[in-house]
């Protein structure tokens, strides 16, 4: 349902964007300058370029451009500023990968200030005039649906529902009326649609018909060319496979997948690791170079054994590898196989402040520093863990397509500590599906951020 001018206000957005970004640089410059020519601004031409590929990559990881005639103002808005804030977090990292770049400090100041204000008055004044013009940019289509299908209704629903698309659905043809539910017009017999459309006004008609009724959908395919009525097909999957399906096109050829996964693609799989990086040797340096020696003092004057608990688990794509902890137990033979339960007579004194406050987990940053755990992703399980739940769990090995994290969705939203019951681990699982799914920079800070906050309140499921 793509309209003929999507592409034309994309690139005047995209256009618009760029002018800003550069102009607002040599605006800076005289702002702080006060007299200041663009030749000069010319000599800090790799800063330029550089800030120019960062939005490049910004606006693409968050589709700013993507569907700007029909997409609602409230999402097109948070788009803009992940891609702003993403921005200025890679503009700043630049500084610090590239020190011998030089960039004076106070332009860079009011750039950052004027183009995120600039930025967003052009993206609220474009959404302003499209409110009062979309109609006569958009047009109000007329539309039918022949097929009174799953997916016809399906599609008759979304429509109804996304007032945005400005498609007026006038009703759906099937050959068995009581097929069409009574809150849908029921337009007659599917032979009668194109006649129907050339008298009624109808631009499009979405057919919705099984695949074995073939020779009728090539006859309708054919008399609507012949009247000059946009033809489309509408595959109905849901009949034959219970599953939500994304369709991807290998030239002509439609793919279906499963799920949208983010982190398939590659910038945003280096994205991450970079933000791991960056995070992880930030911990390191700034509290793991003197908590460790610290906290080896206090483990050892406690009880005999390690300083560090290690353990094999289960990580990216069921790799194994050595999850790293500071020990809050005494050394037992239980620990690969037995979780920890409230009351467990292992933990000791100084464990149980630590595993309260969850500064056991703290030497994990140095598994993400090696590339083993993320600061974000699904909890690491022990190996029999993995072994029993897969079992029993649908979907459950499905989480190990993502680089396990120290922290995640799952435990945010209250689905940490000890899992008794199969529920319990079940919840877990769709929690880090749907971080699978919907992963972005911007949903890693939240979790972090909140992580953070609830480490400063009372949890009963951390012992």
């Amino acid at each position: 349902m793509s309209h003929k001018y999507s592409t034309l206000f994309s690139w005047i957005n995209v256009t618009l964007d760029y002018f800003i970004i550069n102009g607002t640089l040599y605006l800076s410059f005289i702002i702080s300058e006060r007299s200041f020519a663009w030749g000069e601004v010319y000599d800090y031409k790799l800063t330029l370029l550089l800030l120019n590929f960062c939005w490049f990559y910004c606006s693409h990881v968050f589709n700013i451009y993507s569907q700007i005639l029909k997409r609602e103002a409230v999402p097109i808005m948070r788009a803009n500023v992940g891609a702003l804030c993403l921005f200025m977090i890679l503009a700043i990292l630049i500084k610090f990968i590239l020190p011998q770049l030089y960039i004076p400090p106070t332009p860079f100041i009011y750039y950052f200030i004027l183009l995120p204000i600039l930025i967003l008055s052009l993206r609220f004044a474009f959404l302003l005039l499209r409110k009062y013009r979309r109609k006569s940019w958009l047009g109000s289509n007329n539309i039918a649906i022949v097929g009174a299908s799953l997916a016809g209704k399906d599609l008759y629903n979304y429509i109804t529902i996304n007032n945005q698309l400005d498609y007026n659905v006038v009703g759906i043809f099937d050959d068995n009326p009581s097929n069409v539910p009574p809150h849908i017009n029921y337009l007659g017999k599917i032979d009668d649609c194109i006649s129907y459309a050339e008298s009624n006004g109808i631009s499009e008609i979405y057919c919705a018909l099984p695949y074995n009724q073939s020779n009728k959908i090539e006859s309708l395919m054919q008399e609507a060319d012949a009247h000059m009525i946009l033809f489309r097909l509408v595959p109905d999957l849901k009949g034959t496979i219970h599953h939500n399906f994304l369709v991807e096109l290998f030239g002509y050829v439609p793919i279906l997948k499963l799920r949208q996964e983010p982190l398939e693609s590659k910038a945003n799989e280096i994205l991450k690791r970079g933000f791991d990086i960056f995070f992880s040797l930030l911990v390191i340096v700034l509290i793991l170079s003197w908590l460790i020696p610290l906290m080896a003092l206090i483990i050892k004057l406690e009880s005999k054994g390690p300083v560090f608990f290690k353990q094999q688990r289960s990580g990216k794509r069921n790799k194994v590898f050595y999850c790293l902890k500071f020990r809050s137990m005494k050394v037992n033979l239980d620990c690969d196989t037995l979780q920890t339960c409230k009351g467990d007579q292992r933990i000791t004194r100084v464990g149980k402040f630590i595993r309260k406050t969850s500064i056991d987990e703290l030497p994990q940053f140095i598994n993400v520093f090696m590339g083993d755990m993320s600061v974000v992703g699904p909890r690491p399980h022990m190996l029999k863990h993995t072994q029993d739940y897969s079992k029993v769990i649908d979907n459950y090995m499905v989480r190990h397509f993502l680089t396990p994290g120290i922290t995640g969705w799952a435990q945010v939203n209250g689905y940490r500590g000890e899992t008794k019951e199969t529920i319990a681990m079940l919840n877990r699982v769709q929690a880090d599906l749907w971080y699978l799914e919907h992963w972005s920079i911007l949903l890693d800070l939240k979790i972090i951020f909140l992580t953070i906050w609830q480490g400063f309140r009372y949890n009963d499921k951390a012992y």
